[in-house]
């Protein structure tokens, strides 16, 4: 399974802002990203002095790039999703952002059962996680509404499972699930709305940039 192994704070300097890939340790003084927001590289320190014309390639391609850091999907898999949200009806931007919410490894992180999507999606791969009582280790899978995601029952003895009830119940959930702190279980009521996703994604570009 291939995945981006390099220093994911490097990312966060790329785009300019925080991309909140390392979960709560992005708001303490620990983040890299307060210490040099500039972006990485031998230039990166003079290029954020540098004033030029952005043209409309590079803002769709950093709309296209931060999207995919921000869940953190390749690019070949990206496309895919891209190609199956032109063949829905609807508005294709919003279909590629509902794809991308409700995969697995997103949806255990928007349970607050995971302090980032990254964590959710190791906890999902070593086979934590079930659907509708069938065990899954596909953080990629696309949970559909009524669905039902839990902890499974020998992973529960675990002491990361055994805290978790007090660590999630401070994480809000979004409206489109429900969660179940006592059985660790949550389940999807519908799919999410555009403003119940994040606001700083600029799903127009994407498609622009997909449509050249």
């Amino acid at each position: 399974m291939s995945k981006y192994r390099g220093p994911v704070c490097k990312l966060c300097r790329r785009e300019g802002e925080k991309l909140f890939l390392k979960g709560d340790r992005c708001m303490t003084s620990k983040c890299a990203f307060d210490r040099r927001s500039y972006p990485p590289g031998q230039h990166g320190k003079s290029a954020q002095f540098r004033r030029r014309r952005e043209s409309d390639y590079s803002r769709q391609l950093r709309a296209k790039q931060k999207a995919r850091r921000i869940y953190g999907i390749l690019e070949k898999q990206f496309h895919r999703y891209y190609q199956v949200a032109l063949g829905r009806r609807g508005l294709t931007g919003l279909n590629l952002l509902q794809i991308l919410e409700t995969r697995l490894d997103n949806v255990v992180y928007r349970l607050g059962y995971a302090d980032s999507r990254a964590q959710a999606r190791l906890l999902v791969t070593h086979g934590h996680f079930s659907v509708n009582d069938r065990r899954t280790d596909v953080p990629s899978m696309l949970v559909s509404e009524n669905d039902v995601v839990s902890v499974r029952d020998g992973s529960r003895k675990r002491t990361y499972f055994k805290e978790l009830p007090s660590m999630a119940e401070g994480k809000n959930i979004p409206a489109w699930l429900v969660r179940d702190l006592n059985n660790l279980s949550g389940s999807v009521l519908r799919l999410p709305e555009r403003a119940e996703i994040d606001g700083n994604l600029n799903e127009q570009l994407i498609v622009e940039y997909y449509s050249r």
